[in-house]
């Protein structure tokens, strides 16, 4: 018998007919959105939470108001290979890793080349400062779903950090041009 510290998951089985599509994406965005990683077709990953349980248990009752067929299984993990689902799990906030790198980048980048413009306006400021509250947002959302975090959490935070000190160096620097600083 296998011991209770050992991780537990819920499956997430669900087939909704070919037609329409949209109940599917809306499926799939739906778990996306709560961090589940996708095993095969139609078979979802999540690790057990209330939250997790009440969303696939609602999913499963929205697939069958669709005509379709769903089911809801909790297992433990002897039951499954626990480093194949966890590696999947990392692998899908990987690739969100590596794509909020590349915007915080951008931003860092963005800021650079105003400075050498001397596009010191507030105009400017309130982009980046808008840029910075959506990468602020993303990152919330992708630290939700990662249930087995590891360096790259560690390392977006510190990105974000920097992108919000270049951000705050450049609203001094428009507050100082404006005659507005200390």
């Amino acid at each position: 018998m296998p011991s209770d510290d050992r991780p537990h998951w819920l499956i997430f089985l669900a087939q909704l007919p070919a037609s329409p599509s949209s109940a599917r994406v809306a499926l799939w965005r739906r778990l996306r959105a709560a961090g589940a990683a996708s095993l095969t077709n139609g078979a979802w990953f999540l690790p057990v939470s209330d939250e997790h349980t009440a969303l696939v248990t609602q999913l499963a009752a929205l697939v069958r108001t669709q005509e379709g067929q769903a089911a809801v299984f909790k297992v433990q993990s002897a039951e499954l290979d626990d480093h194949a689902v966890i590696e999947r799990f990392q692998s899908d906030r990987a690739r969100e890793y590596a794509e909020f790198d590349q915007r915080c980048r951008a931003l860092l980048e963005e800021i650079d080349k105003e400075r050498r413009l001397e596009k010191f306006t507030f105009a400017e400021l309130e982009e980046i400062e808008d840029d910075l509250q959506k990468l602020t947002a993303w990152l919330g959302k992708v630290q939700a779903r990662d249930f087995f975090p590891g360096r790259q959490q560690a390392a977006a935070k510190g990105l974000l950090r920097d992108c919000e000190a270049a951000c705050a160096s450049f609203a001094k620097d428009v507050y100082g041009r404006e005659g507005l600083g200390n």
